[in-house]
């Protein structure tokens, strides 16, 4: 059977919008578009594993410890994304890119615009909020809002341009 959470979270992500078809020209791009590909590259970026097998991890725990524990009941169970697609780490190297576009003297911009695309795979929620940048940032909620949505422009005229 299964538990309450794992449904609601298979309900949520089925009610995810689809995916949108990849823009080749300059045509139809716009700052929602922008926005939308750098959120699902942040996506993909925290859903990929954060490492391969390793030898630390077997040589580093005590058999005893882990008996101990098992026999108690505990568990580290954590709800992890499903490992991405090949096309969707393509998609997402090629959102990311577009970071890059932002002038280098505009500097704040591209942080910003780069810790706003990160969203938890899971929960669909931003990692960093606004007013969290702000207080990072040593700014207002409101002045970094504005400053992202000059970096996604910037993205977005550079796009059109090509």
């Amino acid at each position: 059977m299964m538990s309450p959470s794992a449904k609601s979270h298979r309900d949520h992500a089925a009610s995810r919008p689809p995916l949108r078809p990849v823009i080749t020209n300059g045509y139809g791009i716009d700052a929602d578009f922008i926005i939308y590909r750098l959120e699902e590259a942040g996506a993909t970026l925290l859903a990929l594993p954060s490492g391969g097998y390793s030898t630390r991890l077997r040589s580093s725990s005590l058999e005893i410890v882990h008996t101990a524990l098992e026999a108690y009941g505990w568990t580290d169970a954590r709800i992890r994304p499903a490992v991405p697609s090949a096309d969707k780490i393509d998609r997402m190297d090629e959102a990311m890119s577009w970071i890059g576009l932002i002038p280098l003297d505009r500097y704040v911009l591209r942080r910003v615009v780069g810790a706003r695309s990160l969203v938890h795979p899971v929960t669909d929620r931003h990692l960093y909020p606004w007013r969290r940048l702000g207080k990072a940032l040593g700014a207002d909620h409101k002045a970094v809002q504005r400053w992202h949505a000059q970096g996604i422009a910037f993205i977005v005229d550079a796009l059109r341009a090509a």
